[in-house]
C-alpha cells in the first residue's frame, strides 16, 4: 500500500453555524486522483467513505439546496421532541435499531421540515456525504446501505427506506433513491472528470460509513469479536446476523447499523479521541499525540475519571474549561498539569469501554476474550493498556489505517480477488503488525 495524498478536513464555521465545505472536498478528491497519474498508479477502481448521518438536498437541476450542515452544529436541539409526538423513542428503535443521538439525519431532516420547508419542498434528491461525491464523479446517484442505515430512516428487516416512517414525519418521500449493497459499481467517471483528471476509472460503493469500513477490516479470525474502531469517535461493538432490537439494548443506547453483507453492527458510539484530539488543539498543537500519551502516564496517579459522552464534551469552545466544568459540577478532583487532563481523558475512555464491554456480553449473553482496536486509537499504548487493564481482557491493536484498508477490502472483493470478507481478514491479519497488551 502506498499513500498517495492526504489533506486536512474539519467544519467551517459562518454565521454561528458548522457546516462542510463540499466544493474544496470534492476539489481534495479530485486532486488525489491526478496525483495518481502524476505517480503513475492510475486506480483500477476508486471507493469513497465518509462520516455518517450528514447530507446533502439537491433540486431538480442537481444544484445543492443551501449549505452541508455538520453534525456538531446546534440547529437539532429540541428535534427530538418533534419527532417523539410523531413517533415514540420506543417504537422507532423497534423500527429502526438505530441508537438515539440528537444528530442523527432523522433530526436534522425534521430542522429542515420545522424551519426550512420550502428547502424540502424543492428537493429532488437526497444524499448522504459519501454518495454526493460519487454523484460528482460519475452522474450516478443512489445511497448506499451502512451509510443510510444511520440516517435513522432504514428498516433493518426489509434493509431499504422505511417509506412508512418516512410519510408519517413528514419528509418528502420521492427523494430517497434506491438502498445498493456494498461492492457494488456506482459507475465510471463523467467525461469532464475523466479529462480532469486524465483518465477513466470505475467508481464502487464500498462501505461509505467509515466505520463499516473499518470494521471490515478488523482482522479477528472469531466470528463472535468484539471491536473498538478507535477514531474521532469510539465505536465499540460486535457483529450480527440479524439486528437486536431489545429493550435492554435501546436503554444502554446500542445501536444497529447495517454493515458489510448484511450484517449489523452492534456498538455504542463513544466520543473517542475528540477530546484528547481537542485538547492537543487547544493548548498543545506542536506536541505529538505520542508525547501526550507520554506526559498522560507520567501522571497516571491522577485518578478523576468522568463520563466521556455527556454533552458538555460534544462541541466546547474550551475542552479544558469543559472538563473543569463538569469536575466542578461532580465535585470531583479537578486537573493541574496538561499530563493530568491527558490521563483523565484516557482513563475515562477505557473507563467507558470496560462499561460498554459489559452491557454488550449482559445483552447478548456471550463472554468476549480480547478486545479489537483499529484505527488511529491502535497507536495509544497508554490507552490500550488501561484498556487492557480495566476490562481484564487482552487488547490487540492494529491496524491503523482500517478505514482505508477496509475501503480497499471490498474493491478487492467486487474485483474478485478476495473470495469474501473472511479470507480479505485473514490477509489483513498476514499483513499488517498487530500490538498485544495483557490484562
Amino acid at each position: 500500500m502506498k499513500e498517495i495524498y492526504r489533506f486536512e478536513n474539519g467544519m467551517t464555521e459562518e454565521n454561528g453555524h458548522l457546516y462542510w465545505d463540499m466544493d474544496r472536498l470534492f476539489d481534495e478528491v479530485v486532486k488525489g486522483m491526478k496525483l495518481c497519474k502524476a505517480k503513475n498508479c492510475i486506480p483500477k477502481s476508486v471507493g469513497i467513505d465518509t462520516w455518517a448521518v450528514d447530507y446533502v438536498l439537491l433540486d431538480k437541476y442537481d444544484v445543492m439546496i443551501g449549505k452541508c450542515y455538520g453534525y456538531r452544529d446546534f440547529r437539532t436541539e429540541g428535534m427530538d421532541k418533534k419527532v417523539d409526538l410523531i413517533i415514540s423513542p420506543e417504537e422507532l428503535y423497534k423500527r429502526t435499531g438505530i441508537q438515539k443521538q440528537i444528530f442523527n439525519t432523522i433530526y436534522q431532516l425534521m430542522e429542515v421540515r420545522v424551519n426550512s420547508p420550502r428547502s424540502m419542498e424543492r428537493a429532488d434528491s437526497f444524499l448522504m456525504i459519501p454518495d454526493y461525491l460519487a454523484f460528482l464523479l460519475t452522474g450516478v446517484k443512489g445511497n448506499e446501505y451502512t451509510n443510510a442505515t444511520t440516517t435513522q430512516l432504514v428498516s433493518p428487516f426489509s434493509k431499504s427506506w422505511d417509506h412508512m416512517l418516512i410519510g408519517e414525519l413528514g419528509f418528502k418521500d420521492s427523494i430517497f433513491d434506491e438502498i445498493h449493497m456494498p461492492g457494488s459499481v456506482v459507475g465510471k467517471l463523467r467525461k469532464k472528470t475523466a479529462d480532469l483528471v486524465g483518465y477513466d476509472t470505475t467508481v464502487i460503493r464500498v462501505a461509505t460509513h467509515d466505520t463499516a469500513s473499518a470494521v471490515a477490516a478488523v482482522p479477528s479470525p472469531d466470528k463472535d469479536c468484539i471491536y473498538i474502531s478507535s477514531g474521532t469517535w469510539s465505536l465499540m461493538g460486535v457483529e450480527l446476523d440479524e439486528a437486536n432490537l431489545t429493550e435492554e439494548g435501546m436503554k444502554a443506547n446500542l445501536t444497529n447499523e447495517g454493515g458489510y453483507n448484511f450484517r449489523f453492527r452492534y456498538l455504542k458510539n463513544i466520543m473517542g479521541l475528540w477530546m484528547i484530539q481537542s485538547l492537543k488543539k487547544e493548548c498543545a498543537p506542536d506536541m505529538s499525540y505520542a508525547q501526550l500519551c507520554e506526559l498522560a502516564e507520567q501522571c497516571s496517579d491522577f485518578d478523576t475519571v468522568v463520563d466521556v459522552n455527556d454533552a458538555s464534551f460534544f462541541a466546547p469552545e474550551s475542552m479544558k474549561d469543559a472538563i473543569d466544568g463538569y469536575c466542578g459540577r461532580a465535585g470531583l478532583k479537578k486537573p493541574e498539569k496538561l499530563g493530568e487532563y491527558a490521563t483523565l481523558i484516557y482513563r475515562s475512555l477505557a473507563m467507558a469501554y470496560k462499561d460498554t464491554l459489559e452491557e454488550i456480553e449482559s445483552i447478548t449473553g456471550k463472554k468476549y476474550d480480547r478486545i479489537n482496536v483499529v484505527g488511529g486509537g491502535a497507536n495509544a499504548s497508554y490507552l490500550n493498556e488501561l484498556t487492557a487493564r480495566m476490562s481484564g481482557r487482552e487488547v490487540l491493536a492494529g491496524p491503523t489505517e482500517a478505514t482505508a484498508i477496509g475501503n480497499l477490502l471490498i474493491q478487492l472483493i467486487a474485483d474478485g480477488k478476495f473470495s469474501d470478507l473472511k479470507q480479505a481478514r485473514e490477509c489483513v491479519r498476514d499483513s499488517f503488525e498487530i500490538k498485544r497488551y495483557l490484562p
